[in-house]
């Protein structure tokens, strides 16, 4: 973040919309963004973020407040807290796994993960209760998210908040009547916990065409967002659909590995929801 201070011009995203839709971004301009609401965003990014004068856009899905837990993360700690050496995962379509090493461990949790994400959600909750009684654990953390007062302390510190539904579907494994009904409740919630309006979305997952479609991007216009970001690699331009910005994460440990993922970023073809690559050119 050091790094990113002192070579971007950090803004939120609703900031980053208006320049955009006036063809007034300026060089270098970067958003930086948070999804899901975990705690870790408040207890340890928040302080950095505050040391540094950054802002940036947390998106919340607010089902999972206040001591609730996400899937996948329940599967990451069944595994991880189970016992056992070697579990048997045929009813998962996979074979016997084994859990002697942290490696056997999350390369376990590496197979089931893609298993699990594309199912209903009821589906989901119920093959993640069979797993957890598979791997004989018990109880799960319930301090993996943020609390309400946590999310607060955002808001007040300046951070933007944005919406990200309320219990984090693949918005195109539902039914449209779902889809909006899961993207308004989250953005009231969110507006009634901060008194606040909240008018920047990012579709759960993100991928255009499989994790969501333009009947989705339909909704968040109809429900009068001003803006929403995918996971489609890309930079955001002048021009672009502002409800299908382009976003990535440029993993690295190092700078000049991270620097270059993102440097490298800038020349991906992005793709829109009807599959057809976006003209590529010259950020601003």
């Amino acid at each position: 973040m050091r790094f990113v201070a002192a070579t971007f011009r950090v803004m939120t995203l609703g900031e980053a919309i208006d320049h955009l839709a006036r063809n007034t971004l300026p060089p270098r301009s970067l958003v930086i963004t948070f999804d899901d609401g975990y705690a870790d965003n408040a207890e340890a990014a928040l302080p950095i973020l505050q040391r540094l004068g950054l802002r940036a856009t947390f998106f919340i899905s607010t089902g999972f407040l206040n001591g609730g837990r996400m899937w996948n993360d329940s599967v990451i700690e069944c595994v991880r807290a189970s016992s056992k050496d070697s579990i048997d995962l045929e009813a998962f379509g996979l074979a016997r796994q084994s859990l002697r090493t942290i490696e056997d461990r999350r390369h376990c949790i590496d197979a089931l993960l893609p298993r699990l994400k594309y199912l209903p959600l009821q589906e989901r909750a119920d093959e993640v209760l069979g797993l957890q009684q598979l791997c004989g654990v018990g109880s799960l953390p319930d301090d993996l998210m943020m609390s309400t007062s946590q999310l607060q302390s955002l808001h007040r510190a300046g951070m933007e908040i944005g919406a990200h539904t309320v219990n984090h579907p693949i918005l195109k494994s539902i039914s449209a009547k779902e889809a909006e009904r899961e993207i308004g409740d989250g953005r009231h919630a969110l507006e009634s916990i901060l008194d606040t309006s909240v008018n920047v979305f990012a579709y759960p997952n993100g991928k255009p065409g499989k994790d969501y479609e333009s009947a989705h991007v339909e909704i968040v216009k109809r429900l009068g967002f001003r803006g929403a970001v995918s996971t489609a690699p890309g930079t955001g331009r002048a021009g672009d659909d502002l409800f299908q910005l382009p976003r990535f994460t440029p993993w690295g440990r190092s700078i000049p590995v991270w620097g270059g993922r993102l440097a490298l970023n800038q020349t991906n073809v992005r793709f829109d929801v009807a599959g057809a690559p976006s003209r590529d050119q010259t950020p601003k």
